[in-house]
């Protein structure tokens, strides 16, 4: 649900044209939402919804408007139904908000308040007390998790959550950078977190969520305890059916540019990794192919009741070109040794509690200039350096202790971002970008004692990593697998290849993932979803040509 003017020179960091009432706190636009009159909110809205059986959801930002800082706005006491006061006084927005700590994507949208302050946690009771009221089933919280995270609003809120009347779904965002670890500061305090970038209808999108669904898995995160009940992460929602463009403002227009075997990927893929399944398109123009799509009864079943759900790496691709059945076979993993590639080194960011960020000393090049190097160097790679400056109260940049930025140069004055300027898509690199420097908490950096690189803006620290400079997500073979409520196997087959791959498992390897299973001397008798195919019995392996960017799906009874 969107609380912002649809008008000329609205767009998501523009200033001004938020909807608040005199508590600083964002209503919908009644030019948009007539309904909203009078104080309803979104009252009427979700009564209407939940009428025909659906759920509404609203997405919302962290903390305090700009605008409403800007207008000093009181803050609501929902405890008396007056303005807050405290130690003799009244409280105002401009006593909670953090206008340091903004939004990484959105500086002029919105920014932390302080959760230490009273003041600070009545005006967050407030909002969600609000869209309690209002009849709200699902909060999308977002600038708050990944790049943007802020704890200490997602724990308070949370904490609102849990005494609220009605339960309310909590899902946090974006996530661009969150990794397992980061992840253990927050699942138990919320119902869905994002774990990637924003979904769009590209196959770089769809190919990009395979690491990082396969990475949560392992760590035994799906279905993990959360807030009143389990935590999920969530790979987006589904770019498929009626859709409209990233960061338009017009309505859905026209048709997802994913074709019907790369839709069938993704939605094996959420369902195989339990991802929530949420569809983004729209529900009033539903066509009969994307209808059957997201209420495939196996899907369904896979996403809601599956167990033992992780990536299979124990399959075979045979790529099939026009003239010759076979031109290409190889297993899934490889070492990057035995592909003989170049490497690049990346900053990237993830957890203080990760064992990989103490690496970072300073080294002195002069009285003036002191360089930040990472321990490790990359094979042959110098060690990655940056420079170090302080930033003074003239705005002139100074070699110093304590807070201080990070440059790439010493020459540019170009600074490294905690967050990026704007939303990244899921098939967007997921390093650390440099942006002219200003003396925001986005650009603040220290350096303990441990030699961890510490952000200001979220506390979050930098790392080094290296990639493959010449394989990417998009290419190969992938496969998961997973177990139903009353025994049977799933195993799903994806052919990330730009060509036709025939996919191949033998039951026997099976038996590596699933060891409770004993199928060395079984057969099973199997069927594959997408193509309705009947295999009957299957003694030694499951096998399918997949297109390029498709998928199979078997269901496995082995008795």
């Amino acid at each position: 649900m969107d609380m912002r003017k649809n008008v000329p020179g609205a767009y998501p960091n523009s200033l001004g044209f938020d909807v608040i009432d005199e508590w600083g706190r964002l209503i919908p636009d009644p030019d948009r939402w007539p309904s909203s009159e009078d104080g309803k909110g979104f009252t009427e809205v979700a009564q209407k919804v939940q009428s025909v059986g659906l759920k509404l959801g609203i997405h919302v930002m962290r903390g305090l408007s700009r605008q409403a800082y800007d207008a000093n706005t009181p803050i609501l006491d929902t405890t008396t139904g007056r303005a807050y006061e405290e130690s003799g006084r009244l409280w105002r927005a401009k006593d909670i908000g953090i206008t340091e700590r903004a939004c990484g994507w959105m500086p002029h949208g919105f920014m932390s308040v302080n959760t230490k302050l009273g003041a600070g946690r009545a005006f967050l009771r407030s909002l969600y007390e609000q869209y309690a009221e209002w009849g709200v089933d699902f909060v999308k919280h977002d600038c708050v998790f990944g790049n943007d995270l802020d704890v200490d609003e997602i724990t308070f809120v949370s904490e609102v959550l849990q005494k609220l009347s009605r339960p309310i779904l909590y899902s946090v965002s974006p996530g661009v950078i969150p990794t397992p670890v980061m992840e253990k500061d927050i699942s138990g305090l919320v119902n869905m977190y994002r774990v990637t970038g924003d979904d769009w209808d590209t196959w770089g999108d769809v190919a990009a969520h395979f690491d990082v669904s396969r990475d949560f898995a392992a760590d035994n995160k799906i279905g993990a305890k959360g807030l009143l009940g389990r935590s999920w992460p969530d790979l987006d929602m589904l770019p498929i059916g009626w859709l409209t463009d990233p960061g338009s403002g017009r309505g859905p227009y026209r048709m997802s540019n994913l074709n019907l075997d790369e839709q069938k990927t993704q939605m094996t893929l959420w369902a195989m990794a339990r991802s929530p399944i949420m569809f983004g398109g729209d529900v009033r123009r539903l066509d009969e192919t994307t209808s059957n799509l997201i209420t495939n009864p196996f899907i369904l079943e896979i996403n809601s009741f599956s167990t033992n759900n992780m990536e299979f790496p124990f399959v075979t691709g045979t790529k099939v070109s026009a003239h010759k059945t076979t031109n290409h076979s190889r297993r899934l993993r490889r070492s990057l040794k035995e592909v003989g590639t170049s490497h690049t080194q990346f900053l990237g960011f993830t957890s203080c509690n990760h064992p990989k960020v103490n690496g970072w000393s300073i080294k002195a090049l002069d009285q003036d200039l002191d360089q930040i190097c990472w321990k490790e160097s990359m094979r042959s790679h110098e060690p990655l350096c940056l420079y170090k400056r302080i930033l003074t109260s003239d705005g002139r940049l100074i070699s110093n202790q304590g807070g201080f930025h990070l440059l790439a140069s010493h020459e540019m004055e170009f600074c490294l971002d905690a967050s990026p300027r704007k939303k990244r898509t899921s098939k967007e690199f997921n390093s650390g970008s440099f942006s002219p420097c200003r003396s925001d908490a986005n650009q603040m950096w220290e350096l303990s004692n441990n030699g961890s690189l510490i952000s200001s803006y979220s506390g979050l620290c930098v790392t080094v990593k290296s990639i493959d400079a010449n394989v990417g997500n998009s290419g190969g073979v992938r496969s998961w697998i997973a177990t139903g409520r009353k025994g049977e196997i799933y195993v799903a087959l994806f052919n990330l290849n730009s060509e036709k791959t025939v996919i191949s498992a033998t039951i026997s390897d099976l038996t590596k993932a699933l060891p409770g299973k004993n199928l060395n001397a079984t057969s099973c008798f199997g069927r594959e979803v997408w193509s309705g195919k009947d295999f009957g019995e299957i003694k030694d392996s499951i096998s399918m040509e997949v297109e390029m960017h498709g998928c199979a799906l078997f269901v496995l009874n082995c008795p």
